[in-house]
């Protein structure tokens, strides 16, 4: 059974960057995609950015140009750089892996944008 665990979530003033970790108990050579999700208040879990074994990526278009998914293997840990934040960021930000059989989902960790 693998774990991931995610950090990095913090408050952060408009403009602000963010980093957030996921790391995995296991290799992540066996997933097919991995990515981020987030849930704002009252609003439905939205896919924000995905990366698959080959290293293509897709973005939301509200973060297109802002955020930047990556993965190490060797460290077993995708990230999330996230660049010039907004208030309409501010989420609880889910990490996935996916492999051939089933999806494996982080704790989730706040993101809030404010000043």
């Amino acid at each position: 059974q693998v774990q991931l665990v995610e950090s990095g979530g913090d408050l952060v003033q408009p403009g602000g960057s963010l980093r957030l970790s996921c790391a995995a108990s296991g290799s992540i050579r066996s997933f097919v995609a991995m990515g981020w999700y987030r849930q704002a208040p009252g609003k439905q879990r939205e896919l924000v950015t995905s990366i698959t074994s080959g290293g293509g990526t897709a973005y939301v278009d509200s973060v297109k140009g802002r955020f930047t998914i990556s993965r190490d293997i060797d460290k077993n840990t995708q990230y999330l750089q996230m660049n010039s934040l907004k208030p309409e960021d501010t989420a609880v930000y889910y990490c996935y892996a996916r492999d051939t059989l089933r999806i494996y989902w982080g704790q989730g960790t706040q993101v809030t944008v404010s000043s």
